[in-house]
């Protein structure tokens, strides 16, 4: 019996899925962020007290370190929006917080809120019928970023369409009635909420109102309104809104259990507790909002300097010393030259990063590892997050709040004096090809507190990196034996070692 033919027809129909064309933006609905004078259940729950007059002409901030205060921060701005909800993430897990999440969009829509919820579909596979569902609701509008046409078979799309379907839209923010905005590092799911998971990301927000939050509105109207931004009615017009309802219906009952316990989690949060007492501890800073132009995600954007480029051109030039936080780190040429002649002015720098084995990306961490001697020789202070690292005071609004896994914090701290809070890494991917968002505060008090916390934390809870000067070798000094130099990355097994030597040596790193 002859298999070639009819196997060859069934390729062939799935490569021509897979070039099916995206649908014509004409007819798309046209929307913008509503101007809102007060916010009275919002501003019920997370009061600002009596800001001095100077205050009230800057952004009020709240960190959000602690993963459960993250999850609370989201679901107070839900569940108290009066008028409109701006969503865009590029991870939105259908887990258990995610699906508690979409069940509050769900109520908040039924009282009359309007949803605008832009998801990235790199990471939206399986969960077309959930989103048939939201999208259903009469007050829920959900859009896809750069959306993959073949439903079913997506990889098949990189071999047609992959210039396009390489961009994504990392950008991760909440904005609350123009009111309240959520903007940093945390996708939605398990693993960045502390939900009992085996994977947990350390990983850092800002809860800001104020000033920057129509800045933040404005950036979500040019992203709902890009020519990457698909209706999803338009895209997934399979999915089924019925059999979505049940699975969303069914999981309160199957996810009941770890419900109740991450609830009664919740409660204890040092968020929810200042939203009990009434009195949130907000931090005052002048803020801004550097954001790329949607149109990366076409490869046509007319904003010639990326976020990376912003965000530099913002922070200013560092004079005394410039602390990286980056789970992925691939300085790439142009980083190390910047990071040298920084270096040459006599600025500290301080790296913190994944190890090898604490990274949920081998392949970036590959990418870094080529650069690592260079670092080193350029005096740069190199640390490597260790795994299930728990830094002091767990529940303190620290880096990281709680124990953790892995590293997913992007923050940059210079002189002291400004913060950046947000989406971007520090490597190819975040400069080049995906759309970042974060937000600089320019603030003393901000600055200094972090850059205290990071370098009391830092040598604690990370490898330090260190060159063997006789033999030109990586070596690293774990904080819990210090008189030890570990020869080998540390607690990675041989085959994860091997597997990055071999990534090491392909010609991959303008996509890492």
């Amino acid at each position: 019996m002859n298999l070639s033919k009819p196997v060859l027809l069934s390729g062939s129909a799935l490569l021509l899925g897979a070039c099916q064309s995206l649908p014509d933006l004409a007819g798309r609905s046209v929307s913008t962020y509503i101007e809102s004078e007060s916010a009275p259940r919002l501003e019920a729950a997370l009061p600002a007290g009596r800001p001095s007059e100077k205050q009230t002409e800057q952004s009020g901030v709240y960190l959000l370190a602690d993963p459960h205060d993250a999850f609370v921060a989201r679901a107070v701005l839900i569940e108290h929006a009066d008028r409109t909800l701006d969503i865009a993430y590029y991870i939105w897990h259908n887990d258990v917080s995610g699906k508690m999440l979409f069940q509050m969009l769900q109520q908040a829509a039924r009282r009359g809120v309007r949803v605008r919820l832009l998801l990235d579909d790199n990471n939206t596979r399986g969960m077309d019928d959930v989103l048939a569902a939201l999208d259903a609701e009469a007050n829920i509008e959900i859009r896809l970023f750069n959306p993959f046409t073949h439903r079913r078979f997506r990889a098949l799309g990189y071999l047609t369409d992959f210039p396009r379907l390489n961009r994504r839209m990392h950008n991760k923010s909440l904005t609350a009635d123009n009111r309240y905005t959520i903007v940093g590092g945390r996708n939605i799911g398990d693993e960045y909420f502390n939900v009992s998971t085996e994977t947990g990301f350390a990983d850092l927000d800002v809860l800001a109102r104020g000033t920057v939050v129509t800045d933040v509105s404005q950036d979500f109207d040019r992203y709902w309104a890009s020519g990457s931004s698909y209706p999803f009615a338009d895209i997934a017009k399979r999915a089924d809104a019925e059999k979505g309802r049940l699975k969303l219906n069914r999981s309160r009952q199957s996810d009941a259990a770890v419900r109740e316990s991450y609830l009664e989690d919740l409660r204890s949060s040092p968020l929810a507790a200042a939203v009990d007492s009434g009195t949130i501890p907000w931090l005052y800073a002048d803020a801004r909002l550097v954001s790329d132009d949607p149109a990366k995600g076409l490869s046509r954007s007319r904003e010639k300097p990326s976020v990376a480029d912003k965000l530099f051109d913002t922070l200013g030039e560092p004079q005394r010393d410039l602390f990286i936080v980056s789970p992925y780190f691939v300085p790439s040429k142009w980083g190390m030259n910047a990071i040298r002649a920084i270096r040459k002015k006599g600025v500290a720098v301080t790296v913190l990063t994944n190890s090898l084995r604490a990274t949920d990306v081998a392949a970036v961490h590959s990418g870094y590892a080529r650069y690592r001697k260079a670092l080193l020789e350029a005096g740069v202070g190199l640390y490597e997050v260790k795994p299930d690292f728990a830094p002091p005071k767990a529940r303190d609004k620290g880096l990281t709040g709680s124990s953790a896994t892995s590293l997913h914090a992007k923050t940059f701290v210079v002189d002291d004096k400004r913060v950046f809070i947000g989406s971007l890494n520090f490597d190819p991917r975040s400069a080049r090809l995906n759309t970042e968002m974060g937000i600089v505060l320019d603030s003393r008090e901000i600055a200094s507190r972090m850059r205290q916390e990071l370098a009391q934390m830092t040598p604690e809870y990370a490898y330090k990196v260190v060159l063997d000067r006789q033999k030109k070798r990586l070596r690293w000094q774990d904080p819990d034996q210090p008189d030890t130099l570990l020869k080998k990355e540390p607690d990675a097994g041989l085959w994860k070692r091997l597997l990055n030597n071999i990534l090491s040596l392909l010609p991959i790193e303008k996509l890492l």
